[in-house]
């Protein structure tokens, strides 16, 4: 994977139980389903055990509601010593329509652990020729 690619990392549609008490989808599941996608990434970077850090800058920008077709995408944006971020986007489709919405975009910083779950060297890990 090169860095500033964004790669689909999942795609699923959003249902009832998905939503809150008001009946919109839950702000909650949509962060989840990011923190998962930061994740798979930032495992396979790393080749091993990761944790998430830190979470800055989500933005809500559409609401989803059910039925919307949801995407989640991720891109690298920098790999430090023991740590990887990444940009995580939430794109929909309204059901019987084709056009895509952006809905929700944030920041997430994954740590790579080692077998006792402390932070250890990403780059040591990080093949050159993927890049």
């Amino acid at each position: 994977m090169n860095t500033k690619e964004r790669v689909l990392v999942s795609r699923t549609i959003a249902v009832p139980a998905d939503t809150n008490p008001w009946g919109d989808i839950f702000g909650g599941w949509i962060m989840s389903l990011m923190d998962i996608a930061a994740g798979s990434i930032a495992a396979r970077l790393a080749r091993g055990s990761i944790a998430t850090k830190a979470i800055n800058n989500v933005t809500f920008d559409t609401p989803i509601f059910v039925g919307d077709e949801v995407s989640v995408y991720a891109e690298i944006e920098k790999i430090g010593n023991t740590s990887m971020t990444l940009n995580v986007y939430v794109d929909i489709c309204r059901k019987g329509n084709s056009e895509v919405l952006n809905a929700v975009k944030g920041t997430f910083v994954m740590v790579a652990l080692d077998e006792n779950r402390r932070p250890r060297p990403v780059k040591a890990f990080w093949d050159k020729s993927e890049k």
